[in-house]
């Protein structure tokens, strides 16, 4: 075991993170993006720190192969932009660069300061970005040359564990950002960990303050949800803490009031992971047993599609995904039904004609 030390106030040396080799932190180099540890290789050799971070790193010290890579690094999304041509800049508040290898998105994040508090956007060292992270187990960084694990916080301890530890204190953690509750109860049911007390009556007395968050980040949270190794583990999860109410507050309505739409809303929810490359779109397992429940089969056409359409994006509010995206996965539960649904006819919303965003006619 090896450490990392800075200059304190008094110009002596601090110890500030353990740094663990390969031998201790087991990671099987194997299971690291070739693309991401490229990155983070031409970062370096233009002279900025730049790591593997937060889940992956987390997965693959669990053994798990990760599917998705982010990186931290000190140099700032314009210096990333010129070394890599295949990116973009996004974001308004704090700006991030998505690097794009074929079909494969990496997302480079810039070390974060503590300058303006924990919701911030100003950039800083890593020592900073570490007390940005939410949770410890999500606070370690991978450099993938050295094989090394750089640990501020007792993540890899917290792993070992298996505990949901807070890096942000208690009071704060939630009113900053409510989304944190989401993920704290995602990340206890994708790993097993167990979450402390403390913080899981923090999680059922501030789950309200979702009530506040933006649909856009909702849909981004219920979006990772459905794509995840487990999705109906972790709604089973959220639904107990009463924060599902706050994602598809109508699927958590009808799972309340009636057992047997609770039990099909899951098992849809587990199909999406016995049947991962089946082709069916993951956002039929959130509406598939709604339109059963709720359609007349025996409607006439073609207003019976039309119709179904609209109920269903009333009812997983407040996401709100894209209508030809909604359209495919609506058009699949109706072919179950022997009823083929065609793409060529567009739909009309207050006279306004959405080509753009056909969902469907049926036939």
């Amino acid at each position: 075991m090896r450490f990392r030390y800075t200059k304190g106030k008094n110009g002596k040396a601090e110890k500030k993170a353990v740094v663990y080799t390969k031998d201790e932190h087991s990671i099987d180099s194997g299971d690291v993006d070739a693309d991401a540890a490229y990155i983070c290789s031409r970062l370096r050799i233009e002279g900025f720190e730049t790591y593997i971070v937060g889940g992956a790193v987390r997965d693959l010290i669990l053994g798990n192969k990760p599917k998705d890579f982010d990186i931290a690094t000190a140099a700032s999304p314009a210096r990333i932009k010129r070394v890599f041509r295949n990116s973009r800049i996004i974001g308004r508040r704090f700006r991030l660069v998505h690097v794009f290898f074929g079909s494969k998105i990496y997302e480079l994040a810039t070390f974060r300061s503590l300058k303006d508090g924990a919701t911030g956007n100003t950039f800083g060292t890593i020592e900073e970005d570490v007390m940005r992270r939410d949770f410890s187990l999500n606070a370690l960084f991978y450099d993938p040359e050295q094989e090394l694990v750089i640990d501020y916080i007792g993540g890899v301890e917290d792993i070992r564990k298996r505990i949901i530890h807070p890096i942000i204190p208690l009071d704060k953690i939630f009113t900053d950002d409510p989304v944190r509750m989401i993920r704290a109860v995602k990340y206890a049911a994708m790993t097993g960990f167990e979450i402390p007390f403390k913080l899981r009556n923090r999680i059922k007395d501030e789950a309200h303050l979702l009530e506040a968050v933006s649909p856009s980040r909702l849909t981004e949270e219920i979006v990772k949800i459905i794509n995840s190794s487990c999705p109906a583990d972790i709604v089973k999860a959220l639904d107990s803490y009463g924060l599902y109410r706050y994602l598809q507050p109508n699927a958590a309505r009808m799972m309340e009031k009636n057992r047997d739409f609770r039990e099909r809303y899951m098992k849809s929810l587990m199909s999406l992971t016995q049947k991962p490359d089946a082709g069916v779109p993951a956002l039929r397992a959130l509406i598939a047993d709604y339109v059963e429940v709720n359609t007349d089969w025996t409607g006439a056409m073609p207003e019976l599609f039309r119709k179904t359409f609209f109920s269903v994006r009333k009812f997983i509010m407040p996401m709100s995904p894209q209508r030809m995206e909604l359209g495919k996965a609506l058009r699949q539960i109706f072919a179950e039904h022997g009823i083929v649904v065609k793409k060529t006819r567009p739909l009309y919303i207050r006279g306004r004609d959405l080509h753009e965003d056909n969902a469907g006619s049926p036939t």
